[in-house]
């Protein structure tokens, strides 16, 4: 029972977290990833971070 609830408030702990990220290609997420080390980008991150910060 008590791994039931420790996976819960992890999923739980998730949904919150991935809820309150900005909308990718908003002034906010260009903010966010221009103050992320470009080392911790994924290639898909890199992408649209040209597609929609820089080639606006």
């Amino acid at each position: 029972m008590k791994n039931i609830s420790l996976v819960s408030a992890l999923l739980l702990s998730l949904t919150v977290l991935v809820g309150c990220s900005p909308e990718v290609g908003s002034d906010a997420w260009c903010t966010d990833m221009k103050e992320k080390p470009k080392g911790d980008w994924s290639a898909n991150e890199a992408t649209d971070f040209a597609k929609h910060c820089l080639l606006k």
